[in-house]
């Protein structure tokens, strides 16, 4: 569906995506074909190797740069993608939340994940009831952040504060989610899946172990990679791999709904599964055309999906 507004408006795409950054992820992240990257200019897709890491702070600057680019093309940037948090990083400014810290990085990685979980729950219970506690990279974030600062996460997120050096958004930015009814989205996701596994998800996750993957925290958190990290290591069969990232995928799109349907500015857009891209696209389009600074005026926007 970007891709058809890119083409419609002259538009260039900007990736929203925490895991296509990285080079080699490439099945397992659904990337772009190369003849969509070449038909329509993507920007943020392979900008950093395995070793490196990624965060929000490195999104909001390379995308502000690339924004900058687009436009001086006279182009229009669309950004496409599900990390929320990314989202939220440019529209409103980084947050107030400290740098991390080695000394207290390398502790908590060192330390196994059940006691984690453990201080998690103690000293932030909010978050800890909110956070995805199969992800360690998060739960070891949101640890980071209560020992530097002495304050439960949960309240520093829920203060974030607006920098206006580094937001971004306009009162007529239209910002859009897709919406699908839980059994349309659950054979999508099944069908994405078997495709993935089909087109060497396995082979490439194999080939990516001998170039440090096991070694990136962040990047082994990218759904399928770590399941399949543990199949090839002898943990589980391929069957029982292949049913394990299909119920992990199914947990993370509810999470990414309850975190994009407590954004305000959202302007939701129901599609069917007969639903093409072109057509997704002209409900996007009629939806901007007729609520004008839509992601302004709440009385525009279509009624959020439904919990499932």
């Amino acid at each position: 569906m970007a891709l058809r507004l890119a083409q419609r408006l002259g538009g260039e795409i900007i990736s929203v995506d925490s895991m296509q950054v990285y080079r080699g992820l490439d099945v397992g992240t659904a990337k772009p074909w190369p003849a969509d990257r070449q038909r329509v200019p993507h920007h943020l897709i392979d900008v950093v190797e395995l070793s490196d890491t990624f965060d929000a702070a490195r999104f909001v600057s390379l995308a502000r740069q690339a924004v900058n680019e687009i436009q001086a093309r006279g182009h229009l940037p669309i950004f496409c993608g599900g990390t929320g948090l990314y989202f939220k990083a440019y529209l409103e400014g980084l947050g107030a939340t400290p740098p991390p810290d080695r000394a207290v990085r390398a502790e908590l990685e060192g330390t196994p994940l059940p006691e984690l979980l453990r201080e998690l729950a103690q000293r932030d219970p909010v978050t800890f009831g909110q956070i995805d506690r199969q992800n360690p990279r998060r739960v070891i974030r949101a640890l980071e952040v209560i020992r530097l600062t002495g304050q439960p996460f949960s309240e520093q997120r829920a203060t974030w504060t607006q920098d206006p050096s580094t937001a971004n958004s306009g009162p007529a930015t239209p910002f859009f989610g897709l919406s699908r009814e839980t059994p349309d989205l659950h054979a999508r996701i099944e069908a994405r899946l078997d495709a993935m596994f089909r087109g060497g998800l396995v082979e490439e996750t194999q080939r990516l172990l001998a170039l440090g993957l096991a070694e990136n925290q962040s990047a082994m958190q990218a759904l399928g990679y770590r399941q399949v990290v543990e199949h090839l290591r002898g943990q589980r069969a391929l069957a029982e791999t292949i049913a394990l990232v299909k119920a992990r995928t199914r947990q993370f799109a509810k999470r990414q709904m309850t975190w994009f349907r407590h954004e305000p500015r959202l302007i939701w857009v129901p599609l069917q599964p007969e639903t093409s891209p072109d057509a997704a696209a002209d409900l996007v389009l009629a939806a901007s055309s007729v609520c004008p600074g839509a992601a302004s005026t709440p009385s525009c926007r279509l009624p959020p999906p439904e919990k499932g």
